[in-house]
């Protein structure tokens, strides 16, 4: 990625807006009933992914998320490849009235380094 590029200074912004937790949080927000949404394209997520993560792109995230998670004050965490999808994911869940939104700091890749489960 260019230095200061476009998408680079979106995610920026995005992250100043939203909450980062670490996988370990995730894990335990998770657990105690919130949902873990991988926002990755299906072959990544088809790979593997977080054990018991919902699938919702960010192609599709805005549109599904209702039906996903009707309560607008349940726990959701987003989480990506590394971290930038996810930011811009969670900005935009908040949005649209989401109350409780975070994303996974470092994404998908720090999720594996923590040796959480995968599904």
């Amino acid at each position: 990625m260019a230095q200061g590029s476009r998408f680079e200074k979106l995610t920026t912004e995005a992250k100043s807006k939203i909450r980062e937790v670490t996988p370990e949080e995730a894990a335990a927000l998770q657990r105690e009933g919130g949902v873990l949404i991988d926002v990755r394209e299906g072959e990544e997520f088809s790979r593997e992914h977080a054990a018991g993560a919902v699938h919702l792109s960010r192609g599709v995230l805005e549109l599904k998320i209702e039906q996903a998670v009707p309560d607008d004050s349940t726990a959701i965490v987003c989480y990506c490849g590394g971290g930038s999808r996810s930011a811009l994911a969670a900005e935009s869940l908040q949005r649209m009235g989401y109350t409780n939104v975070a994303s996974v700091a470092g994404g998908f890749k720090a999720w594996k380094s923590a040796n959480l489960a995968i599904g």
